[in-house]
Order: C-alpha cells, then structure tokens, then sequence
C-alpha cells in the first residue's frame, strides 16, 4: 500500500509563489511516474504536471507550463510542485499522484492541500 502526504498550501497573493511537496511510504516508487493534479470549486479535477522515473522528461498543462515545476527526490521518495507567478485561477485543491497513467489516471493519490491565490 502507497500512502502520499501533501504540505506547502495555503494563500498567497497572486504574482506570488508557493512550493508544494509530497512524501510517499509505503513502497518505492522510484520506477513510477509521479503527477500533481488540481480540482477547483464547483469543477473537475484535472491535470497538472507528471514527471517519469528519472526526473528528465516533465510534462504540463498548458494553463501553468513555464510558471510550474515539477521535480522529484528518489533517494527521498518525494515530488515537489514549485509553483510562481500564481493567479486566482490557479485555486484549488491539489492533489499529489503516484504511478500517474497518461494524464487523467493515477494508481494512488493524496489526501490534498489547499492553494488559495488572492486578487
């Protein structure tokens, strides 16, 4: 069993910046891809960013490509989200994801943490 814990939400002014971690247990996941994910008020989850085993090839959503970064420790078991220049539309909740498939499905997935930008 994979258990995935977010930290780092919380409100900021938009144009500021946060950075979201999340730490897996439970077994490696070193071999996996790893993805954040969001889901905003009132709409469906979507996509955010995956990243493969090695770290070399990130992916994005177009809304947050050159402002999010993706990266992960494997010696650690972690994934970071270093997120800048946000905007209010980047609220929501995010979720961080293991053994991501494509960019809709994922094997396991955290409990959330909530980003709040302000106008």
């Amino acid at each position: 069993q994979v258990q995935l814990v977010e930290s780092g939400g919380g409100l900021v002014q938009a144009g500021g910046s946060l950075r979201l971690s999340c730490a897996a247990s439970g077994r490696t996941l070193s071999n996996r891809h790893m993805g954040w994910f969001r889901q905003a008020p009132g709409k469906e989850r979507e996509f955010v960013a995956v990243i493969n085993w090695s770290g070399s090839n990130p992916y994005y959503a177009d809304s947050v490509k050159a402002r999010f970064t993706i990266s992960r420790d494997n010696a650690k078991n972690t994934v970071s989200l270093q997120m800048n220049s946000l905007k209010p539309e980047d609220t929501g909740v995010y979720y961080c994801a293991a053994d991501v498939r494509g960019i809709s499905q994922a094997n396991y997935w955290g409990q959330g943490t909530q980003v709040t930008v302000s106008s």
